[in-house]
C-alpha cells in the first residue's frame, strides 16, 4: 500500500480522533441516545470512505458524493437509522440494501453478528470491499445484486436497512423479515419519509418517523 494510502487510512495529517469526538457530541445534541450506536460510529473512521479531496469534510453532518450518482449519508442519518434498527438489542443477521462505499455497513458490522449487504453498482462493491477489508470487518458479506430483491437464500433477517428511497415498500423485503424483525426504509420521490416496519404474527406495523432525502432505489445491475 502506498504511503499516502496508509496515511489516509490511519488519519495521519488529520485530527480524526478530535473531529470524531465533535461529531459524537453533535449526534448527542441531535437526539441520538444509543451508546452502542455512538460507540460504533466513533470506531469507524469516516474519512477513508470518501475521496481524499473530500476527507476534510468527512466529519461534518453532510452527505458527500461517492461517484456513480450516489452519496455517503450524513452521520446523523446513519446514527438515527442504526439506533432505530437496533432498538437497544443485539442484532443477529442484518440485510443492508445499498452498500455504497461501505460506511453504514462498517457501522453495522460493530453491532450485528452478521451483515449481508447488497449493491447494484459493481465499482462501488469493489470500493466498499477494499474499505471494509482495511477495517477488518470480517462479519460482512457483500453481493453485487439488485437490492430490491433482497437475499432470499439468506433470509430471514432480524434487521433490514435500506439506504435508498423506494417508491413503495418492496414486498420481497417484507417477506424476508423475521418474526419480530425491524426494517428501516425511506419511501417517496420528491418528498421522502423514513419508516419503521415491524413484523409481528405475519402482520406489519408501519410507523412514520421523519422527513429525509436519499438517492432513489433503482432496480437492475450497473
Amino acid at each position: 500500500m502506498a504511503l499516502n494510502d496508509l496515511n489516509r487510512k490511519s488519519g495521519i495529517g488529520m485530527t480524526s480522533s478530535r473531529t470524531r469526538g465533535r461529531m459524537l457530541n453533535r449526534l448527542r445534541e441531535q437526539g441520538i441516545q444509543d451508546e452502542a450506536t455512538l460507540s460504533a460510529i466513533s470506531d469507524i473512521p469516516r474519512h477513508i470512505f470518501v475521496d481524499e479531496a473530500l476527507s476534510i469534510r468527512a466529519y461534518e453532518d453532510v452527505s458527500l458524493p461517492i461517484g456513480y450518482g450516489q452519496t455517503i449519508s450524513q452521520p446523523y442519518i446513519v446514527a438515527r437509522m442504526t439506533e432505530i434498527l437496533r432498538n437497544g438489542t443485539q442484532l443477529n443477521k442484518v440485510l443492508e440494501v445499498g452498500t455504497g462505499c461501505g460506511y453504514q455497513t462498517a457501522v453495522l458490522s460493530r453491532l450485528a453478528c452478521e451483515v449481508l449487504s447488497v449493491e447494484r453498482i459493481r465499482p462501488l462493491v469493489l470500493k466498499a470491499r477494499d474499505n471494509l477489508r482495511a477495517l477488518k470487518c470480517t462479519n460482512v458479506k457483500l453481493d453485487h445484486a439488485d437490492g430490491s430483491n433482497g437475499l432470499k437464500n439468506f433470509a430471514p433477517f432480524d434487521g433490514v436497512i435500506v439506504t435508498a428511497a423506494a417508491n413503495h415498500i418492496p414486498e420481497n423485503l417484507l417477506a424476508q423479515l423475521a418474526e419480530g424483525g425491524r426494517m428501516v426504509i425511506p419511501v417517496g420521490s420528491d418528498t421522502q419519509t423514513l419508516y419503521l416496519i415491524e413484523r409481528h404474527n405475519d402482520e406489519f406495523k408501519k410507523t412514520e418517523l421523519e422527513t429525509v432525502k436519499f438517492v432513489p432505489l433503482l432496480g437492475g445491475l450497473a
